[in-house]
């Protein structure tokens, strides 16, 4: 049975156990279909590149003021952390695709305690974001940022 497994740039034919691969210019869109021709399609975004830095950088909606507003009303501070008087800031990353949506968010140093899963919760909630631009172009652009937790 002759399979189609898609990567940002690499796509890899498999053939009973065995795997040949070569380099391809992907679309963002990717279309596979199974052997047959029955109506099965498979349709996955695969982003031609990702970015760490742009020449626009994307943006909370309304600003960094706003960001700080929205962690501040959502933000359910854990029982356990309480408990424990933890503070400190959980770095988070995640990518922003074309359209601003956010893709894939991951604790990169946490605190425990329920903080980590907190804060992916809040990433998980934000509105989609202004994406980032280079040329004037919408990219993917992926990005870290530390959600601050502080016991009072």
């Amino acid at each position: 049975m002759l399979q189609y497994l898609v990567s940002a740039s690499v796509l890899l034919t498999v053939v009973a156990g065995q795997a040949s691969g070569q380099t391809v210019s992907l679309a963002p869109l990717v279309e596979a279909f199974e052997p047959g021709g029955l109506a099965s399609p498979v349709v996955s975004l695969v982003p031609a590149a990702v970015y760490f830095t742009a020449d626009e950088m994307p943006a909370f909606p309304g600003g960094d003021a706003a960001l700080v507003k929205f962690l501040a009303r959502k933000l359910n501070y854990p029982a356990a952390a309480l408990d424990r008087n933890l503070s400190g800031k959980v770095y988070l990353t995640f990518t922003v695709d074309p359209e601003g949506r956010l893709h894939n968010p991951r604790v990169v140093r946490g605190l425990g305690s329920g903080l980590d899963e907190e804060a992916l919760r809040l990433v998980r909630l934000m509105p989609w974001w202004n994406p980032g631009k280079i040329n004037g172009q919408p990219v993917w652009v992926t990005l870290t940022m530390p959600i601050g937790f502080r016991a009072l």
